[in-house]
């Protein structure tokens, strides 16, 4: 089992109500990670929900939903950023 550190940003810190938790998983990638976030069901499950867009880092890196989780990683949920 994993120690890791979340942090959400933006419209997904809003909409969780948190900017950041340290949780224990099992889950051996970024994307079964999400998912068991979004099985958690309330605000994990509507602003992480598959059909949204959401991008994620580990460890401040930009990363796949298929990267391998690591003890002590730092994980960052985040909208698609534009700019202008």
């Amino acid at each position: 089992m994993n120690t890791i550190q979340l942090r959400y940003f933006a419209s997904i810190r809003e909409a969780i109500g948190n900017s950041a938790e340290r949780i224990h998983t099992t889950a051996p990638t970024l994307g079964a990670l999400r998912d068991e976030l979004i099985a958690r069901g309330g605000a994990h499950a509507e602003a992480l929900a598959r059909g949204r867009a959401v991008r994620v880092s580990l460890n401040q890196t930009m990363a796949e939903e298929s990267a391998a989780l690591t003890d002590g990683a730092e994980v960052g949920f985040f909208p698609p950023v534009t700019g202008g």
